[in-house]
């Protein structure tokens, strides 16, 4: 299984027999057999007729369509869906119990606020000119876990409260990342809509592309993106999708740290837009999908690995019974 990366100007795709066709300014390109393609990630423009989506969504193909300059205009072919619906009533029933819902959410939080605890340790490893202010943000960090193993284990903390701790982890990993980064990238903490500076830039792509995966992932598996329990519902934010990739940003944060200090992405990948939007140019964009279907692979794995988990956990509550095989 696989992930077609489309990003041309002037595209194309044609549906002939057994292969997804790209063209670009009318010149035919390598064909993708359907039967290794996963999903299609489309970047910016592309004419292509609605029977095309018809038969990618027959071959359970998933397909994104994101807008470089503005990530959060997007769309999604979400291909296969599981047939069983007890898994969404399983998932309905958990939202509305505040026990189970506070279980789900704190499991995220702890997973989370651990994978940015060991990110910080490596880094002080690699950077021991930095380690004053990493030291700071690890104890800060420490300070996050010790409450999660403590009161916070306790549904009656609550989830605002919850929230917080997961707001405080993800400031002393960016404070961590701001320090070793390099300085020439401008980066002084998470900003976004729209981001200023190369590391910010190159975060949001990642997060969205992320996103994406993690919705169609839980799609597939038969549950709801649109029903978290970390993150509250609300209109047009896929929450259990949220849910999902929030114990995997502190690998996709050192996945960007790693790209920047290896120099595979540079500050010259990047412009200033006349908004202030810092964007990826295309030979940027090359090297950043390159690299993060190859080196976040194990994420991917893992992340199907999560969801299949919280099904049979959804699916062991009471009152839910294994469905016959």
């Amino acid at each position: 299984m696989s992930t077609l990366w489309l990003d041309h100007r002037d595209l194309e795709l044609r549906l002939e027999p057994g292969a997804l066709v790209p063209y670009v300014a009318g010149m035919r390109q390598r064909p993708a057999p359907l039967s290794l393609l996963e999903r299609v990630v489309i970047i910016g423009n592309c004419q292509l007729e609605a029977r095309i989506l018809a038969g990618l969504a027959a071959h359970g193909v998933a397909v994104s369509i994101i807008n470089p300059r503005h990530p959060r205009r997007r769309a999604r072919l979400c291909g296969d869906a599981h047939g069983d619906a007890t898994i969404r009533i399983a998932q309905l029933a958990a939202f509305h119990d505040p026990a189970a819902k506070y279980a789900l959410a704190h499991a995220l939080v702890l997973a989370k606020a651990q994978r940015l605890f060991r990110l910080v340790k490596q880094m002080k490893k690699q950077r021991p000119d930095a380690r004053l202010p990493l030291t700071h943000a690890q104890e800060q960090l420490h300070n996050v876990l010790e409450q999660l193993r403590g009161p916070a284990a306790d549904a009656s903390f609550g989830l605002e409260a919850l929230r917080g701790l997961e707001g405080a982890a993800s400031r002393a990993g960016f404070s961590a990342l701001s320090v070793v980064l390099p300085p020439s990238l401008g980066f002084e903490g998470r900003k976004r809509r729209p981001p200023p500076d190369p590391a910010n830039a190159a975060l949001s792509l990642a997060y969205t592309l992320l996103h994406h995966r993690a919705a169609q992932t839980a799609w597939a598996f038969g549950l709801d993106p649109l029903i978290g329990f970390l993150h509250e519902p609300a209109h047009g934010r896929e929450s259990l999708a949220a849910d999902l990739m929030e114990p995997w940003r502190p690998e996709v944060e050192e996945w960007i740290w790693r790209m920047f200090a290896e120099q595979r992405l540079r500050k010259d990948h990047f412009s200033i837009q006349p908004d202030g939007a810092c964007l990826l140019g295309k030979a940027g964009r090359r090297i950043f999908y390159r690299s993060f279907e190859r080196d976040l692979a194990p994420v991917f794995r893992a992340l199907r690995l999560q969801t299949r988990q919280l099904v049979r956990r959804l699916r062991k509550q009471p009152h839910m019974e294994e469905p016959a095989p």
